[in-house]
């Protein structure tokens, strides 16, 4: 019997960001709510209260999760019980990783759109003191929005930062007055896309992985030449490795090995952790260790070489 799917809508943020309000102004615009059965899940308790007696909260249903610990999938699946909620919002604690939450999300929970918010005055602050926290909450998200924006702040300082992370969302600046702007900046690639061969410098490979995580279609056919290190498991067959580099996202505790699935002749194969300077066909293809659709390399050169100035990839 198949699942069935439940929308969910994810409002993060830090407390005092705005997320209430906008809620508040989600809910109460009848584009998008007309009377369907919503859970209203909320994290933590802002200065901006839900206001239930309202009309358009008729059909709205809200529960309150005022500990991390109690964000659990028995949980959720209870209030759904409770309440048969045809969707769900959640304003979610922004002290709170995002693994929780998905983590304890019931089957067939499926996010249908991310939202982020922050208050400009303090983001900077957060982002210098708590960075890992920021970073997690603009990886997945679709849009940012700064609010209470003043004509002093430098938005470029706001854009580095996110863009630092993904290029995926849009960024809106919220003055103060209520004048809306939209973060209009270019972000070219310091790499060619369109050349023959692709040339991935040392400090550019955080940023090639990301674009090719997130547009792999461009990059079907294309041959890339970079200097990354070979990661062998001796539990996969010969003939198979992975080659990447140790990406560091946001600080020293989250850095893993962003690599790319490897195929060449059994006797071929690199020795395990050494630095090798290679030219590679990249083809998106299914590959039963992705389990799906996704970026296989073939190796047209490989040369020994010394590790890299800095041999952790970085987005800054």
């Amino acid at each position: 019997m198949a699942v069935k799917e439940m929308p969910v809508y994810l409002f993060t943020g830090f407390l005092e960001s705005g997320k209430t309000t906008f809620i508040k102004e989600t809910l109460g615009d009848p584009r998008f709510n007309n009377g369907q059965r919503t859970l209203l899940l909320l994290c933590e308790e802002g200065e901006v209260e839900i206001e239930t007696d309202r009309p358009y909260m008729k059909n709205i249903f809200v529960e309150t999760l005022d500990d991390e610990e109690m964000l659990t999938e028995d949980v959720l699946e209870q209030f759904v019980k409770k309440h048969r909620p045809a969707r769900v919002l959640i304003e979610y604690n922004g002290m709170w990783t995002m693994q929780k939450l998905f983590d304890a999300m019931p089957q067939g929970w499926t996010v249908y759109q991310e939202f982020m918010f922050a208050d400009a005055a303090t983001f900077l602050a957060y982002n210098a003191n708590m960075r890992s926290l920021v970073v997690d909450k603009l990886m997945g998200c679709e849009l940012v929005v700064f609010n209470r924006f003043t004509r002093n702040m430098n938005q470029m300082d706001f854009h580095k930062i996110v863009r630092g992370v993904s290029r995926r969302p849009d960024i809106a600046y919220e003055y103060v007055g209520g004048e809306v702007v939209y973060d209009e900046f270019e972000d070219p690639l310091p790499f060619d896309v369109n050349a023959p061969e692709i040339q991935i410098e040392d400090g550019d490979y955080a940023l090639w992985y990301r674009d090719l995580s997130e547009e792999l279609p461009k990059y079907d056919g294309k041959i890339v030449e970079y200097t990354g290190l070979a990661a062998v498991n001796p539990r996969m067959k010969p003939g198979v490795f992975f080659f990447g580099r140790q990406l560091m996202t946001c600080c020293v505790d989250d850095i893993e090995f962003a690599g790319l699935l490897t195929v060449c002749p059994p006797d071929q194969m690199p020795e395990n952790m050494g630095w090798y300077k290679a030219r590679m066909k990249v083809e998106i293809k299914w590959h039963k260790l992705y389990g799906q659709k996704g970026p296989v390399l073939t190796p047209l050169s490989m040369e020994r070489t010394e590790a890299p100035e800095q041999p952790v990839a970085t987005f800054y």
